[in-house]
């Protein structure tokens, strides 16, 4: 019982991080349009960056890089495709506004949520496993989260979204790690069989959104070579969190 209530409060304050956006809410939509285009290059960075330093990883280090493990990263950029492809179908013949956001915008909700379920499993695992190692993994998974909703909430606002509706997605999206948490709970100690299974999945995800999605966008943007530098340093950024990360596992 005492490894459940850790277990959803700490998803909870996981979740909460996904409201770190509020803090644009004060800040004048010239000015945060100024710095957008390096909080995309940050986000691309923290999905690149966590695909291949994180998921890729364990997924190769729970079943190893073999032909399962591939096709389901291929099953998620296939995924990823066709659910943009339905909704550029609904929405993308009208210009990105806040009443139509651009899709790759719900596509990051997409992949977040998957994402978050993950950490849920993930955390609710640890505490499976024991009360310490479920406080120690939440830790890092904060340090995780902080870059990552960051860019998240401001991938929404370039998409189209207006700041509230943002932040509000975002954290709804964030709430699917107590999900993951209670499924673990529920699961016990069959959790192993799920998380190789979303894992690469979620990757795969992840670098359709990062390299079809959010990249292109960057190169629409044609700044004098000082921006186009500073676009390549956002992104760097974005990358060097997951790196650092990787001392605290």
């Amino acid at each position: 019982m005492d490894a459940w209530v850790l277990g959803i409060l700490s998803v909870l304050a996981v979740s909460m991080i996904s409201l770190i956006g509020v803090l644009a809410l004060w800040v004048s939509d010239k000015k945060l349009k100024k710095v957008f285009i390096y909080l995309v290059s940050f986000a691309a960075g923290g999905l690149l960056g966590d695909a291949f330093l994180h998921l890729l990883p364990e997924a190769a280090e729970e079943t190893g890089l073999g032909i399962a493990t591939s096709l389901l990263i291929i099953v998620g950029i296939l995924s990823s495709f066709a659910v943009e492809k339905f909704l550029q179908w609904r929405h993308c013949h009208i210009p990105t506004s806040n009443e139509h956001p651009h899709s790759f915008a719900y596509m990051n909700l997409f992949g977040d949520a998957v994402h978050n379920l993950i950490d849920g499993l993930i955390i609710g695992g640890s505490y499976i496993a024991s009360i310490p190692l479920g406080i120690a993994t939440t830790i890092a998974v904060i340090f995780h989260e902080v870059p990552q909703e960051l860019g998240d909430f401001s991938v929404l606002v370039y998409g189209g979204f207006n700041k509230k509706k943002a932040l509000m997605f975002n954290f709804l999206t964030a709430l699917t790690a107590i999900v993951g948490a209670i499924i673990a709970f529920v699961v016990g100690s069959t959790i192993g069989g799920f998380v190789p299974l979303l894992v690469p999945f979620a990757a795969g995800n992840f670098i359709y959104i990062a390299g079809s999605d959010l990249i292109p966008e960057l190169r629409k943007d044609t700044p004098e070579p000082k921006k186009a530098a500073l676009q390549m340093m956002s992104l760097v950024l974005g990358v060097l969190p997951m790196l650092l990360l990787l001392l605290l596992e």
